[in-house]
Formats: C-alpha cells, structure tokens, sequence
C-alpha cells in the first residue's frame, strides 16, 4: 500500500513537473553540418499537461508531424517519419534538443524559443508565363556516369570526387561510357553580398575541380533545388535561378540534377512545370551546354508529362532507389507505363544504379543493370569506385548490355509477358533487331520453355546472342528454353 502511494505520488510530481515546464510556442535549433553549414531545425510545440502535439519543420524536407509523442522522466520524446526520434529536456529557458537518426550519427544541439512568423514561407518570386523550352540537343543516348549520394551522402568532398574520377578513368567505366561525375547535395554553401553561391570548406574550389575532370576526359554535374534549400537543408537556388546557372557554367558544370524538395513549401503542384522552366531557360541562356536532369517523383506530379517542356532532358519516375531486392524489384519492374515518353533527349530516370553497394547479390545486381539497360535509363553508378569487386566491374561495363541502353533508336522495353514470376521484356533496337530479358522475379530457379510468339517473334531469329554469357546460340525451331537462378536474368540480342 506504501509502495502504490509513493508511486502514484512520484506520477504526480512528474506530471505536475511537465505542466510547469510548457513546451508550448515555436522553437529554432542549430545543426552544423560537414562543410562547417548551419542548418536551422524548428519545433513547433503544443503541449496541454502531459500531453504533446506538433510538427517538426525543416526548411530543407518540409514538415513532419511528431509520433508517439510522450514524457519520460521529464523528457519530451517523440519520433518523426523517416527513422528520426527526438528528446527535448527543458534547460530554463531553452530546450537541449537530441536527434538520433537510423543512417547518421546523432545531433545535439540548443534550440530557443522565436516568433511563429520566422517559419512563413519565403517572398514570392513570380513564376515564368509557360512557353516551351528548346531541346538543347543534349543527351541524345541515356547520360552515364557516376553520383555521389548513394555511396557517400553528406559526406563527400573534394579529394573523394577528385579520387573516384581517377578510379573511373583507371578502371575502364570512362572508356565504358560513364563520364559524367556528378556531386549530389551538401556541397552548397552560403551566398556572398552579391547573391552568387559559394561552395562550402568540403569543396575549395569548384572551377578548379571542374578542369581536374574535364583534363581526364570527364563531365562535372552539380545539384540543386528550385527551393529555398535543397533535401539536405543547404543553399538552394529559389529566387537566383539565372544566377546560379552562370555561377554553374563558370566553373564548367556540363549536368545539374534539380531536387524538388523544399520547393513544396513554396510552390503549388499545379506551378512546378514554371518553377522547373525556370531553371530550364536559365540554363539556356548560360552560355554553357548543361544536361538538365529533374528529380520531381511527388504523387500527382506526373513529371514525364511536362517535363520536356522545361527543356529537361531526363527525370525521376520513382521515389529514391535504396539497395536491396525488394525496392530495386518494385521501382524497375513498375516502369512499364512510362515507355511512351522516352526518347532521344528526353529519359525516364527510374533513379541511379545500387550495383555494388553491398545490399544485393552479384545476381541481383546483374538483374538490376540488365533491367535499367533495357528500359533506356539513365545508367548513374552510385558505389565506390576506388574498392569495388571484379564481380561489380564486370557488371557496369558489360559493353554489350551498355550498347543496348545506348542504343540509338531510344526505344524502351515494354513488358511481353509475366507468368508465374517469369516476366519477358522487349526492347526494339535501331538495327532492326531486339533487346530481349527474361527475369526470374522468385525465390527458386525456373526452368523455362517459350515459344518464339510468346519472346516477341513471328519465327526463329537469324542470330541469338546471349550478352551475359557473351557467345552466340543456335535458335531452336519451336522456342527458347533456359535455367535462370533466382531473382535472375538472361537478356538476349535477337535478329
């Protein structure tokens, strides 16, 4: 009896405890980021007793509501989509903030009480009346090449850019194809009296990086985003667009991949085509030839759709790809609506390449390259060049799949059949011939038996090649038969 009135005593101080120490009204954090970038982190608190509502906004990814928020020990603690679980502890009058994350290490930071009028979303640029943007005659195959984010996130800098442009060169991939060296976001730093961007103490010199590449016969592609940050919260180019476009062929940049992100804070969907148009005619008028490259995967945006009116030549149809089986296995085997919109210039992005990230078998990853060379996609290595496997490099410069996504006429495969986890997918190629890929979607090995008709063929090619296995076969008179291991492939040439 004792026992029981001392704790419901001690849930009571608790409570009382939280009520007298209300976390109600606006909070601003400081996170600092590689590259010495501040990032501002907001806190948008509601608290009624022991009980806490709110949102957590970041200029860079938007807002995200608190969940399963509750008191511990004083403590508020909450969790956010995305793998992110707060503890705010009152320290007078501030909170010490904790961020824990699933993919990076933890935050600790201050945050104070400010205004609600500090979080408004930012002044209104007009937005560009819609007209058509130019084809800039640029990328008339799928872009190859390399992107930081996969591998390296917010961690990379300019010696690892400037050490995985070696590697590609050293390894063969540039004489494969792969030439463009993109750096993905956090290289952004603050803007000078003038409005230009700077780069932050990760990288000291851009157009100097840019000639390194350039010397060894490479691309250099940048990032941004039509907001106000990017997704990672660093400078985006909202209200510079022209600017950030000189700065850009300044250094010599020859590809921009523009990340939507914090532009929804901005933007309504039915104005992203003219916040994108307005980069695309930025990036005309630059002076510089600069492969455009949209990253706009919301639901409804329909990008495919009005995307080449912005004079972008390619664009994500997913959200982001991660690597393993299950999410490469869902974004490539659901891209089959998109066929109609691809073509010389103008790409399908159904995100960057995972092969040799660990998270997959040698056989995924053969499954994965095979089929992005298939659709037409944009073929973007995201792994680590300087210390990847001979499995992994054999996959990236298969030169006869590679030839197949270069392929002149621009076609993307359409699906032809899918039975029983079997699916058959078929890409007309300029020659008259075909691209032809079986993939085994189970979890055992199938031993299959189709038919010519079933491949997409009136009757037996004249030539068979398998670009795996690199030899040529003999066409049986009634069909096509195969082992395929799971979660497997065999493509085919055919004429």
């Amino acid at each position: 009896m004792k026992g029981a009135f001392l704790h419901s005593l001690g849930l009571c101080l608790l409570l009382a405890s939280v009520r007298a120490t209300d976390l109600s009204g606006t909070w601003k954090a400081d996170l600092v980021r590689r590259g010495d970038v501040h990032q501002p982190l907001y806190l948008v608190l509601r608290q009624s007793g022991g009980r806490l509502e709110g949102r957590v906004f970041a200029p860079a990814g938007g807002e995200l509501p608190l969940l399963n928020a509750h008191f511990e020990g004083g403590d508020a603690v909450f969790d956010t989509q995305f793998g992110m679980h707060y503890r705010l502890r009152s320290e007078g009058p501030s909170l010490h903030v904790t961020v824990r994350y699933e993919w990076r290490p933890t935050d600790e930071t201050t945050a104070i009480r400010v205004a609600d009028t500090e979080i408004n979303p930012p002044a209104v640029v007009p937005l560009p009346a819609l007209r058509l943007v130019p084809d800039n005659g640029l990328a008339r195959t799928p872009p190859m090449g390399w992107n930081s984010w996969n591998r390296f996130g917010e961690t990379i800098d300019d010696r690892t850019v400037r050490e995985i442009a070696d590697a590609l060169v050293s390894s063969g991939m540039a004489a494969a194809g792969y030439t463009y060296v993109t750096i993905d976001d956090t290289w952004e730093g603050e803007r000078d009296a003038t409005g230009r961007i700077r780069p932050n103490g990760k990288f000291p010199d851009m157009k100097a990086l840019g000639d390194y590449l350039h010397n060894r016969g490479l691309k250099f592609g940048i990032y941004s985003s039509p907001g106000t940050t990017t997704c990672a919260g660093y400078t985006g180019s909202y209200g510079h667009e022209e600017q950030d476009a000189r700065t850009f062929a300044d250094w010599g940049v020859d590809y921009l991949k523009y990340d939507w992100c914090s532009a929804g804070r901005t933007y309504r969907l039915e104005e992203r085509r003219a916040a994108c148009q307005r980069m695309g005619e930025a990036l005309a008028g630059c002076g510089r030839p600069i492969v455009y490259s949209l990253s706009e995967s919301s639901p409804g945006s329909d990008v495919w759709l009005w995307g080449p009116r912005t004079g972008a030549n390619l664009w994500r149809t997913t959200t982001d790809i991660h690597d393993n089986w299950v999410e490469m296995e869902q974004i490539g085997f659901n891209q089959g609506n998109f066929t109609p919109y691809a073509g010389p210039g103008h790409w399908n992005d159904p995100d960057m390449l995972e092969v040799g990230n660990g998270g997959m078998t040698d056989t995924e990853y053969k499954t994965h390259f095979s089929l992005w060379c298939l659709l037409a996609a944009p073929l973007i290595a995201g792994n680590d060049l300087r210390q990847m496997s001979a499995a992994t490099l054999s996959i990236l410069t298969n030169r006869e799949l590679i030839a197949v996504d270069q392929d002149p006429l621009g076609k993307q495969a359409t699906r032809r059949l899918a039975r029983d986890g079997l699916e058959v997918w078929c890409k007309p190629l300029q020659d008259g011939g075909m691209a032809i890929g079986l993939f085994n979607r189970t979890k055992e090995t199938i031993l299959s038996a189709l038919t010519w008709p079933e491949l997409g063929l009136l009757q037996p090619p004249v030539s068979l090649r398998d670009l795996w296995e690199h030899r040529d076969l003999k066409a049986a008179p009634d069909g096509y038969r195969s082992r395929i291991p799971a979660h497997g492939t065999i493509v085919l040439r055919v004429r």
